[in-house]
């Protein structure tokens, strides 16, 4: 009995350590394709532009590099997680440990440039710091997460394929809504009316309706919708029929985002995003790194690492 009873604390050990095991490892997302928003912090339109860039660089020269945003790593340090991500994923072809990965982390204000070994003389420690104090950091400041991480990749691809100096931090650029459309109140007849309402309703209803039923990018799609749903219905109903369709929008669409939470299906849409990368929405595939149809995965060869690894080499930073 006396024999039993001292084998409890060492089974409970074991237990305990196989749980903060398996704990540490969903820490680590899936690899779903060269962006990894898991922060949603990254309009779908940058997230399109570095897909397209990072893999175009990736054609020139066969490096691999990847961006991942995350809300939070506590309690880990962010040199410590990057180096965790970097190992699971394998970034880079095997023997030529040719991988980057940028990692951004909001809610810690933390962020880290991780370089695989066979990059460090080209990317050393010292222009990954520069990258991330001269270029990053003063659009991080100001809560311009796309374009810190956009102009971030962009000098780290110069770097590596020796096309120039790190950029400076922007002065200014396009004031907020300069590519705002003006409308001089056309006198539009009901036939035009009818046809440009189906054509503006439709498009902006679909897309209201996948933001509802999809989890974690709902969110974001119900402020990006915002000013769609502001401008647009303007012409074919007038402004004070818009403000109170804005108005239905800006309340009704929270209100029903949560009561779908609570639905069995949508519960399990979000467990496969956060799981698998992927989920089956209305017979569509939603990926957690924003798109649709399922194309990129770490083991379905869409896009995967190539077995590279890292030494720790890179720089990390804050804001």
């Amino acid at each position: 009995m006396t024999r039993h009873l001292r084998l409890v604390p060492r089974i409970a050990l074991l237990l305990v350590c196989a749980s903060v095991a398996s704990v540490s490892a969903l820490d680590i997302p899936y690899l779903t394709g060269r962006v990894v928003d898991g922060a949603n912090i990254l309009k779908a339109e940058t997230r399109a532009r570095l897909t397209a860039a990072l893999k175009a660089h990736e054609d020139a020269t066969t490096n691999q590099i990847v961006v991942l945003t995350v809300p939070t790593i506590q309690p880990d340090s962010v040199e410590d997680y990057a180096v965790k991500v970097f190992e699971s994923w394998k970034l880079g072809q095997k023997g030529k440990d040719n991988g980057v990965l940028v990692v951004v982390v909001p809610q810690d204000r933390k962020m880290r440039i991780e370089v695989g070994y066979g990059l460090e003389p080209t990317l050393t420690d010292g222009m990954s710091g520069q990258i991330i104090r001269n270029v990053m950091t003063p659009r991080f400041k100001t809560g311009d997460y796309d374009g810190g991480v956009e102009d971030g990749v962009k000098a780290i691809i110069a770097q590596l394929e020796g096309k120039g100096d790190i950029p400076s931090a922007p002065e200014g650029g396009a004031a907020p809504g300069s590519g705002t459309i003006h409308f001089n109140n056309p006198e539009l007849g009901w036939p035009e009316r009818i046809l440009m309402g189906a054509f503006i309703f439709v498009i902006i209803g679909l897309f209201t309706v996948i933001g509802v039923l999809t989890p974690g990018v709902g969110w974001f799609m119900y402020v990006f919708l915002i000013p769609f749903w502001a401008m647009f219905p303007i012409v074919i109903i007038g402004p004070r029929p818009t403000l109170v369709l804005l108005a239905t929008y800006i309340i009704g669409y929270p209100i029903a985002k949560l009561v779908l939470r609570r639905t069995e299906w949508y519960q399990k849409a979000a467990k496969e995003l956060k799981s698998k990368g992927k989920a089956s929405i209305g017979g569509f595939t939603f990926s957690s790194s924003g798109g649709s149809s399922g194309g990129f995965s770490s083991g379905g060869g869409g896009f995967s690492g190539g077995g590279g690894s890292s030494g720790g080499g890179g720089s990390s930073g804050g804001w």
